[in-house]
């Protein structure tokens, strides 16, 4: 089951890796004093008191190593040694692992280390959060007075949240994003529970269910297909009771898209049909949904009802709009460079690398002419290992190389489960035997595996499903 952070929440003792480390006498940490180390002020951070971190490290360690009666463990007194900064040497190599994959991007040497040091503009970042904080908690304390009631100025802050979430989702880590959903969904649950007005019932449970649709969407981006299955069905229930056709419509398309990934074509096809069947929908929900249609229908083999798809995918333009793909957008909309890139990564899936180079070359060119701020490093990723592949398939290995830079430029916490695929395909494709015995094509494969080792979806999601699409 997923945490709230979209991590597996890592259970108690004296950890046997630690007698490879010593600690200095008199020491310990004091989590409520200015934090020590890298690890104390991540924990102080993620707001990870001794119970909660144990829980996180345990279960972490036990997806790594499985259930076994050796596995490092924390008691509270040995995490207060380790969050006081007087630890000499590192504990095991086991208990590194451990901790490492609960923070991906930090090694063990950093986490033992001492923490960030004071930014010059941490002034300004500080301010900003205290007046975000100072904002949101006066206005609870003045909803708090309408007692049995619920202000509709509450509504429409809960929906705020939701659109900022929506559409800043492409900037933040999945598993951050998992965090922040989980928290407004709860934000949301506890006030549906203080109001009995079937307007305001109506508009959160349609807030909930588009917050089950970022979790669904976070879950699926690190490697978690049964949770991110079970959310996309919570989200299409809001959208059947609360009557809102779009919000089905994306829960349903992104239902095609997990069944396709997890090696189910045929129950693919059937969700993406159903998602277009929905009325209510604009341009963009069209776009999209004949986009994850032309790709169910190349996993099926069906090349032409894919290239008809696609087509159709491109289409779209009639000037209609809806209220989740157009109005709220970000992550619920489909933007021309994301449909460049997903229209390239399905003509690789038919065979037509002509057509792959010359879509994944459009979203690239869109993608530079947009605002930094508004560029996804996905789609950039995503298109760049598009283009590679096509270029492979005409053995251009020089080339491949050379389009795969941006892919290494992705930051850790941000290789989600889409790109991931991408390099394991070109991984696979550069271990035919053509290939053997040749420098370049060796050293993009071991890149590729150190670039997927350290990604989320490998080090804190389940695998499995992810090998399973790689075989």
């Amino acid at each position: 089951m997923v945490g709230r952070s979209g991590i597996p929440f890592p259970t108690e003792g004296i950890d046997p890796q630690t007698r490879h480390g010593t600690v200095a006498p008199g020491t310990g940490g004091d989590m409520r004093s200015a934090p020590k180390t890298l690890l104390a002020w991540l924990c102080d951070r993620d707001r990870l008191p001794y119970g909660r971190f144990e829980n996180r490290f345990t279960e972490t360690g036990e997806r790594l190593f499985g259930r076994a009666p050796n596995n490092p463990t924390c008691g509270e007194t040995q995490f207060r040694r380790w969050t006081g900064g007087k630890l000499v040497g590192l504990p095991g190599p086991d208990t590194c692992q451990v901790l490492e994959a609960m923070w991906p991007g930090h090694t063990a040497e950093q986490l033992f280390g001492p923490p960030p040091q004071t930014d010059p503009q941490a002034p300004a970042f500080d301010l900003e959060e205290r007046v975000r904080m100072t904002a949101r908690e006066a206005h609870d304390g003045a909803d708090a007075t309408a007692a049995a009631s619920i202000s509709d100025n509450t509504i429409d802050e809960l929906r705020d949240q939701v659109v900022t979430l929506a559409r800043t989702y492409h900037t933040r880590p999945p598993a951050q994003a998992y965090d922040d959903a989980d928290k407004l969904r709860q934000d949301i649950e506890s006030h549906r529970d203080r109001t009995q007005v079937p307007v305001q019932q109506q508009d959160l449970m349609i807030l909930n269910g588009q917050t089950a649709a970022l979790l669904a969407v976070a879950a699926f981006d690190l490697g978690y297909f049964p949770s991110a299955r079970s959310l996309a069905r919570t989200a299409s229930l809001y959208g059947e009771t609360s009557r809102f056709a779009p919000l089905q419509a994306f829960a349903d398309g992104t239902l095609a898209y997990i069944a396709y990934h997890t090696g189910d074509a045929t129950e693919a096809v059937a969700k993406a049909n159903r998602a277009l069947s929905h009325g209510g929908l604009g341009d963009v929900a069209h776009q999209r949904l004949h986009s994850i249609q032309a790709r169910a229908y190349a996993h099926l083999g069906d090349v032409a009802a894919s290239q008809r798809a696609i087509q159709l995918s491109g289409e779209a333009e009639h000037n209609l709009r809806d209220e989740l793909h157009d109005v709220v957008g970000g992550e619920f909309g489909f933007s021309a460079e994301r449909l460049a890139m997903s229209t390239s990564t399905t003509a690789l899936l038919i065979g037509d690398a002509w057509q792959a180079e010359t879509a994944a070359r459009r979203a690239l060119a869109l993608l530079a002419h947009k605002p930094h701020g508004q560029q996804s490093a996905h789609v950039r990723a995503g298109a760049a290992a598009d283009l590679a592949h096509a270029r492979l398939l005409a053995d251009d290995v020089d080339g491949a190389a050379e389009a795969l830079a941006p892919v290494w430029e992705v930051p850790v916490d941000q290789r989600k489960t889409g790109i991931v695929v991408r390099a394991a395909r070109i991984r696979r494709h550069l271990s035919q035997p053509p290939y053997h015995g040749a420098q370049l094509p060796r050293e993009l494969r071991e890149r590729i595996e150190d670039f997927t080792r350290v990604s989320p979806p490998y080090r804190i999601g389940p695998h499995v499903g992810l090998l399973a699409i790689e075989a």
